[in-house]
């Protein structure tokens, strides 16, 4: 689930004067290199979040924050704004709907595949701090205790470069797995048990998983196709051109046949409708034929 930016009590302080050209450098800057949309309703929300970097970073107004932020020495700083625009909201099986469809439909079907000598490819695209992709790990456990002897990945990806750091770390706190069914539990954990209320994922969960960061606005430096695409509560928070261009850029890097799970807010638009038809709640499977045109071919989709 990517980060995005949803609503919290906000500051009323009016320690730094936020004017609207500095909310519009910054939408613009936030726009441009993150697909991030951010109304004009959000303004106050930005100057709570944005006035803790500045008291980091001991500037004296927004003004200066912007001009840091458009000068080669806030490429540093960069990161940190990704971090105070957005929130991470994740938990284990989180819209459980697609991981049943995954071990009940999907991975017989992927057995098949896998058993013919040929590669599987998942990406969990918006992977936040793991939650997602580990999920899916522990889903294809479920399904078949062979997968060491198969072919079969998954790339987690995300813009927020702290976030994949958390992912990557494979540790969380035991309250986040105290409702989870026994089964899935102790998929989760394996032989390893909670430790000073933290448990780690079991090492041949993470051996599944390839965390990377990645832009979903800017290029992909992927080669190869996947057979499942998770991209679930991130493109809502982008403009509607920007969502039709995502959906379609899906498109051309799966396989035909393939499977497209997003989040239930969201629905697909643009010309990749026609590339797509529903067969579950919010998920979606490729039509055989040309993928969806996409206005522009990326870098990342040379195969």
């Amino acid at each position: 689930m990517m980060a995005h930016l949803q609503s919290s009590p906000v500051e009323t302080s009016h320690e730094f004067t936020f004017s609207d050209h500095d909310f519009q450098m910054i939408s613009e800057l936030a726009n441009a290199r993150y697909g991030l949309f951010l109304q004009p309703s959000k303004k106050a929300l930005v100057h709570s979040r944005l006035a803790k970097r500045l008291r980091a970073l001991n500037l004296a107004s927004f003004e200066d924050y912007c001009s840091l932020l458009n000068k080669t020495e806030g490429d540093a700083e960069r990161p940190h704004l990704l971090s105070a625009l957005t929130t991470n909201v994740t938990h284990f099986f989180r819209e459980i709907h697609h991981f049943d469809f995954v071990k009940d439909v999907l991975m017989p079907q992927l057995i098949e595949k896998l058993q013919a000598g040929n590669p599987v490819r998942l990406w969990s695209s918006a992977c936040s701090t793991g939650q997602e992709a580990y999920s899916l790990a522990a889903t294809l456990v479920a399904a078949t205790s062979k997968l060491s002897q198969y072919d079969i990945k998954i790339l987690a990806t995300d813009i927020d470069p702290q976030v994949v750091q958390t992912a990557k770390r494979a540790v969380y706190p035991t309250e986040q797995i105290a409702t989870i069914p026994p089964f899935w539990r102790d998929l989760l954990t394996g032989s390893t048990r909670p430790q000073s209320g933290e448990f780690r994922i079991d090492p041949n969960l993470q051996r599944l998983v390839s965390f990377g960061e990645l832009n979903l606005v800017a290029d992909w430096p992927m080669k190869g196709r996947f057979d499942v695409i998770f991209c679930r509560n991130a493109a809502i928070y982008f403009d509607k051109a920007t969502q039709a261009r995502l959906w379609g850029r899906f498109a051309d890097v799966m396989v035909e046949g393939g499977h497209l799970m997003i989040g239930h807010s969201e629905r697909l638009s643009g010309p990749a409708q026609s590339a797509f038809k529903s067969v579950g709640i919010t998920t979606y499977q490729k039509l055989a034929g040309p993928p969806a045109p996409t206005g522009t071919k990326d870098k990342g989709d040379r195969n």
